[in-house]
């Protein structure tokens, strides 16, 4: 039996969690636009949630590892200010602003504030944007 029979043999099991009704209609729609075989999509879609996962997992590392003024710096970076807008809310230079900055792409592996933005988009920083 492949993963396709098995869920199917399933959906009734499916169909009574919640969120989960007609799931298996959705991944069958979607198999069928893109020419493939359920058990494929099925496999593609479960591969890509775990990339996500590892993802969020290593993002949530790297966040774990800043100070408590470098998620500061983050957060308010993360809400579109600029350097000179973070330094005058947290009471530093903009100097020490760059530096923190510096510091936060180096442990998050990035090269830019932009891919900073993207790496934690979603992510609800109020508490550390509003801390000063």
């Amino acid at each position: 039996m492949n993963l396709w029979q098995y869920l199917k043999a399933e959906s009734s099991l499916l169909a009574q969690e919640p969120g989960y009704g007609g799931l298996l209609q959705r991944v069958e729609s979607l198999a069928e636009r893109e020419k493939r075989a359920p058990d494929e999509v099925i496999l593609s879609l479960l591969s890509q949630a775990l990339e996500a996962q590892r993802s969020s997992d290593s993002a949530h590392q790297h966040w774990e590892a800043l100070s408590p003024r470098e998620k500061q710096v983050t957060a308010l970076v993360c809400a579109g200010l600029t350097g000179r807008q973070a330094a005058a809310r947290l009471v530093v230079s903009p100097e020490t602003v760059k530096t923190h900055m510096r510091h936060i792409l180096r442990k998050f592996n990035l090269g830019s504030r932009r891919e900073l933005r993207a790496e934690l988009d979603g992510w609800d920083l109020s508490e550390w944007g509003d801390a000063g």
